[in-house]
Order: structure tokens, then C-alpha cells, then sequence
């Protein structure tokens, strides 16, 4: 993922280590007849730190949501968002966020099909230009 990144943005940064790893709630992995060939995390975001401050709303952040070039085209993204939406409603989240890359095409249509709506650029993402932020808000179970 990382290396397909550096190459769409013409960018050698080194990737930014997750801080604090125990605040993710989920991790969700595809496999295609044993392969892994999906994947997405699942982050809690403390109250406040995704730009809306949300009185008492309680958040989850999507992570390095990822389809292997090898099984792209096969609606698996939309199984793994989806899971990972699933997760956040089991942990009673309210709303999901995330962020992708201004020239992430297929994500930004992706997330937009899912429901997503544009949000300002919230923390670390604050002023990066090329960031695209997006928040869904979950219905509640019934």
C-alpha cells in the first residue's frame, strides 16, 4: 500500500507510524482462497479529535483500508467497509471518519457510493491539501 502511494504522490516520506495501537477496536482481513487480498482497520478517536467536537459522539476512524491490485474489481472494498461499519455499530459508535488521498479516485467514489459525505480535514490531516476527508453517520440497530 505504502509503495503505491509513494508512487501516486511522487512522495519518498516514510510512512507515520500508528502512535498508540491500542486504540484500535478492529481489524479486518479478506482472504480470496487463502490469500490475503483485503484488509481495514478500525480506530477509536478520542472525543474532539476529528474536527466536529461532537458533544459526547463517539467515533471510530477507517485505517489503511487496502484491496491487492490482484482482486481489485471484484466489489471486496465494499465488503470490508462495510465489516468494519459493522464493528463500529457493535462498539456503539456513532460515526465513522476517515481520510484518502485527493487523487484516490476510486476510494473517493467508493466512499461517496457508501454514504460518505465530505467533512473538513480533521487532526494530523488539518493542512494537507491533498487530504479528502469523509464522515458516515451510523443508524442505530433496530
Amino acid at each position: 500500500m505504502q509503495a503505491e502511494m509513494r508512487a501516486l504522490y511522487e512522495d519518498d516520506d516514510e510512512p507515520v507510524p500508528l502512535r498508540d495501537v491500542s486504540t484500535i477496536a478492529a481489524m479486518v482481513l479478506l482472504r480470496v482462497d487463502g490469500e490475503p487480498a483485503a484488509c481495514a482497520a478500525l480506530r477509536r478517536l478520542v472525543p474532539g479529535s476529528w474536527g466536529d467536537g461532537a458533544p459526547g459522539a463517539r467515533v471510530g476512524e477507517v485505517k489503511r483500508m487496502y484491496v491487492d491490485p490482484r482482486f481489485r474489481g471484484r466489489g471486496l472494498s465494499r465488503l470490508v467497509l462495510a465489516e468494519v461499519e459493522r464493528h463500529a455499530r457493535d462498539l456503539g459508535l456513532h460515526r465513522v471518519v476517515l481520510e484518502t488521498g485527493a487523487l484516490q479516485t476510486a476510494a473517493i467514489a467508493l466512499y461517496e457510493r457508501s454514504g460518505y459525505v465530505p467533512i473538513a480535514r480533521y487532526g494530523g490531516y488539518a493542512d494537507v491539501e491533498l487530504s479528502r476527508c469523509y464522515a458516515k453517520d451510523l443508524a442505530a440497530r433496530s
